[in-house]
């Protein structure tokens, strides 16, 4: 008998060990995230055999942001806080559209779903109706526990100003008292999903926002980002939102930014292999 010593994959992947054609023995297990060591695996001596992986795509969580009815209990902004928040509000609506902002996320929410879905993603989704009541903690346990790769949070902004217009995305700062493990890649699937909806839409360009508000990012145990997709507040955007080509266009581009993200960790896994 062979020994399989070593296997230097980069994502999670499913292999099967086959030996000859009539796939006279074979045996699969899941493998973790990095490189790993397993040297009891046996391979038969009596023919060729071939490694076949076949990479697991990564499970999507989506939030469309609010709902119908908001909860104005409080609870805590995160694990152990004495500081509380409102469980989860009405979310604002289009000035001149009268859209009510629940309905918005999760119309873009079930675009991006179909879209991800398109491209060989897994998708969880967090609400798939508007007559639900979720608080924003539990959103990001949710995620947690359905052990989602990422979490995209969408939402729609409002101002007193009805001038400001443009598209944000939010996340935790690298000090975070929850979750400061997060920071670097919550960071860049903020930078890579904004960057990707501004090409893909043409809206103007806010920035990536850094706080420790936010009780849906703080509760989250994965990679995290708030998509703040432009201000109904604004009427221009708040009429181009509401228009299906325009949500698509939004939707397509969260998912391209959520695919560069997952491409620069396999570029980011394969520089570690080669150190």
């Amino acid at each position: 008998m062979k020994g399989l010593k070593e296997i230097a994959l980069g994502t999670m992947l499913l292999v099967t060990l086959l030996t000859n054609t009539n796939i006279s023995y074979a045996q699969e297990m899941e493998l973790p995230m990095q490189g790993y060591n397993i040297p009891n695996l046996p391979i038969p001596d009596d023919g060729e055999y071939a490694i076949i992986a076949k990479e697991e795509k990564p499970l999507i969580a989506i939030d469309a942001g609010h709902q119908a009815k908001g909860n104005l209990e409080k609870e805590p902004i995160g694990p152990g806080a004495t500081t509380k928040k409102t469980k989860v509000t009405y979310g604002t609506e289009g000035n001149t559209t009268g859209l009510a902002e629940f309905e918005l996320t999760l119309t873009v929410a079930q675009k991006l779903e179909q879209e991800l879905l398109g491209r060989g993603y897994e998708v969880y989704m967090i609400r798939d109706s508007h007559d639900v009541d979720i608080s924003n903690a539990e959103r990001a346990q949710m995620a947690n526990e359905a052990h989602a790769d990422v979490f995209i949070r969408i939402h729609a902004n409002s101002f007193e100003k009805s001038y400001v217009s443009g598209a944000m995305t939010v996340c935790q700062t690298a000090s975070n008292p929850y979750n400061s493990f997060l920071y670097e890649q919550s960071r860049s699937l903020s930078t890579y999903v904004l960057d990707e909806m501004v090409a893909a839409t043409g809206c103007k360009k806010r920035k990536v926002w850094e706080t420790d508000t936010m009780t849906g990012i703080n509760w989250s145990q994965v990679p995290v980002t708030i998509v703040e997709m432009g201000f109904m507040s604004n009427p221009t955007e708040d009429k181009l939102m509401a228009t299906e080509d325009y949500q698509k266009k939004m939707a397509e581009g969260m998912a391209n930014g959520i695919d560069k993200y997952f491409l620069s960790i396999k570029e980011e896994e394969k520089i570690e292999m080669t150190e």
